[in-house]
């Protein structure tokens, strides 16, 4: 009998700890704090003076997305490319797109892209990723046994922003806020540039379909 009690007693502390630790997932995935926000009201700020009259027109058309108020359509798709799922959002205006937002949620990240389109073709593409110090469901139990000496904490995790300029499908520029602001190299944006326009097509063949 006293062994069956302690069986019971274990059982019910173990459920315990998943509840809590879905409760702390849940609050960590609600929480408007942590949660990447798409560009409202805003423009790009060159952070330095490489191929400014270039890059002006991009610069001006996302400000002009940025300032629409209302949009003649906007379409939701559900993602499945990351653990956590995601969503896509297509923002249409006089029946056509004119920008693409996706939201990627992952257990050590989550990353926020966004499309602007001018004239039909890609534009600006704006990257940012939120990438935590360790994973959502890493918490004090997890660091012990691991030996670790840290457990998720999103005051430690870090955000990367990459900014890609494109005209006529090429991409002319890149920004990354972790390094100086130096021009990357011909080889390395041509890398980026298919890259980014792979997941781009995927994109616009995933709204089709819906």
């Amino acid at each position: 009998m006293k062994n069956k009690n302690i069986y019971f007693f274990i059982i019910l502390i173990f459920n315990l700890a998943i509840t809590v630790n879905c409760q702390n997932i849940k609050s960590i995935e609600s929480n408007d704090s942590i949660q990447l926000t798409e560009s409202y009201k805003q423009e790009d700020l060159p952070i330095n003076d490489y191929l400014t009259s270039e890059l002006q027109p991009v610069r001006d058309n996302f400000k002009r997305l940025n300032a629409i108020k209302k949009w003649a359509k906007i379409k939701k798709i559900k993602l499945l490319e990351s653990t956590e799922g995601g969503e896509a959002t297509y923002y249409f205006q006089n029946k056509n797109l004119e920008k693409i937002i996706t939201h990627n949620f992952g257990e050590t990240f989550q990353k926020l892209t966004e499309y602007y389109l001018k004239n039909g073709k890609l534009s600006f593409v704006f990257e940012k990723t939120l990438q935590y110090n360790r994973p959502i469901y890493y918490d004090s139990i997890a660091k012990k046994e691991n030996h670790d000496t840290e457990e998720f904490d999103i005051n430690k995790s870090e955000i990367i922003e990459e900014r890609s300029y494109f005209n006529n499908g090429k991409l002319l520029h890149q920004i990354n806020n972790q390094d100086c602001g130096a021009p990357f190299a011909e080889e390395y944006l041509l890398e980026e540039q298919k890259r980014i326009l792979t997941a781009f097509e995927k994109l616009l063949k995933l709204e089709k379909t819906k």
